[in-house]
């Protein structure tokens, strides 16, 4: 629903590279996303159910609905910001309101006093529900920026690879340290200054990407026409739009229920509190160093051929963590830094083409919904990583996980397998699930480019 106007000289000639500048700075934006997109999916299901004392069926309803809230939010979030007529443009403006009031909701979701436990979970459920709300109206216009940013296919593959690479930075520092200084600190308390912390780095992001951006093409907005419904409907009919939104969905899901279990498996399977930062150091280890590769070979043999490639890999790699409870500790970090070198890819190759996707119908229709479409995205992406931890606690209940206050609970061998198979298998089978609606996936550089 907003389109971005080009200049006459961009409109006779190829779209300019964007400056270096712009791209880091655009791609800041991640620090906000990665911590926020990490953090909870790490350390809040195991706060609830290891700290609060929370059973693990309630603690994933907890978790889940401020993120299934989300997907209600996300569309009407970007509905309002491609309505937007700030001189600053219609996106940079919400960079800054929303995340100022994320990063201050994110210190408080582990702040909670000392309570009765149906309090001190209401706590964490209004909290966490205010830090999703700003999330959505942070994330949809960030993400409907590198379609009016630019028009070319090939530059928005190197804006998403800036992006994904301070995303993967963040997921190593934010994933890495939050277990570390949990640890360190002890207790609830450390929960409490992990909290301040993470919400320290995902003010960075908010002010790093909004100043960053200032120099970004802005144009104007031109809002289509027909209510929000009219929009969503026609979003809906977008065939390759909808193949990649499943395909990343069912992803979502799988790297959600993978994360959510990274704390489990390092205290109940391989009995060791900092594998969980080793775990974390081998997943995104490998996307900070091959997410260039990734998207070279992507302009190689084309987006769709290496997001199969990647998410092959990413299968592969989670499988294989299937004997983390018979083998060596060094073949579970080797199996989990293998399925890194997949997650990488799959985050480069799906936000290169969701532009693509947006562009193509603007160019169809005539009318932009940029912000419809990242709305639709990243509710879709919310719901998987929502349902990820949501499903793993499901498992661990299943398994017969057992809660307590402090984390020193001794697990049968029930719960223990279900950590294993809600960390592998689980995940794996996912991924694999996804790519029959990858398959079907259908535009190309040429029409991309056309």
């Amino acid at each position: 629903m907003a389109t971005q106007e080009t200049s006459r000289a961009a409109a006779s000639g190829p779209p300019a590279a964007l400056p270096r500048g712009v791209r880091i700075g655009y791609g800041s934006g991640s620090v906000a996303t990665g911590a926020f997109g990490t953090v909870p999916g790490l350390m809040l299901l195991p706060f609830l159910t290891d700290s609060l004392g929370i059973a693990a069926v309630l603690a994933g309803v907890i978790v889940f609905l401020p993120k299934a809230w989300d997907v209600v939010l996300n569309p009407i979030a970007g509905r309002i910001s491609d309505r937007s007529t700030d001189p600053r443009g219609p996106r940079r403006p919400f960079l800054l309101r929303a995340g100022l009031v994320l990063a201050a909701s994110f210190a408080l979701i582990f702040a909670a006093p000392s309570m009765a436990t149906g309090l001190e979970a209401a706590w964490v459920l209004v909290c966490f529900l205010g830090c999703a709300s700003a999330y959505a109206f942070f994330q949809v216009p960030y993400v409907a920026m590198p379609t009016e940013m630019t028009s070319s296919y090939d530059e928005r593959t190197r804006l998403m690879t800036w992006r994904v690479a301070i995303l993967a930075l963040t997921i190593l520092v934010a994933g890495g340290t939050a277990p570390l200084i949990r640890d360190a600190v002890g207790g609830r308390d450390g929960y409490r200054v992990m909290g301040v912390v993470m919400a320290l780095i995902i003010l960075v992001g908010v002010v790093s990407s909004y100043l960053g951006t200032r120099h970004a093409p802005v144009g104007t907005v031109e809002p289509g026409a027909g209510s929000l419904r009219d929009q969503l409907r026609i979003v809906a009919t977008a065939r390759d739009f909808r193949l990649l939104l499943t395909t990343f969905v069912v992803q979502a899901l799988a790297t959600g229920a993978m994360l959510a279990g990274v704390d489990y498996l390092a205290e109940d399977v391989l009995a060791s509190t900092g594998a969980a930062t080793v775990l974390f150091l081998c997943f995104v280890g490998p996307a900070l160093l091959l997410t260039p590769a990734w998207a070279a070979l992507g302009q190689r043999i084309g987006k769709k051929r290496g997001y199969v490639a990647s998410s092959v890999l990413l299968a592969a790699g989670a499988a294989l963590a299937a004997f983390s409870d018979v083998a060596p500790t060094a073949v579970v970090f080797a199996a989990v830094a293998l399925a890194g070198v997949g997650y990488a890819g799959c985050q480069v190759f799906p936000m290169a083409m969701l532009p693509d996707a947006a562009a193509v119908d603007a160019r169809r229709t005539g009318s932009g919904r940029a912000g419809v479409y990242t709305g639709v995205w990243t509710a879709g992406e919310t719901l998987g990583l929502a349902l990820g931890p949501a499903v793993f606690a499901l498992v661990l209940a299943l398994g017969d996980y057992r809660s307590s206050t402090d984390g020193a609970a001794a697990q049968p061998d029930s719960a223990v397998t279900a950590i294993v198979l809600g960390f592998s298998l689980l995940p794996a089978l996912l991924v694999l699930v996804s790519l029959w609606w990858l398959a079907r996936y259908s535009l190309d550089a040429d029409e991309v480019d056309a």
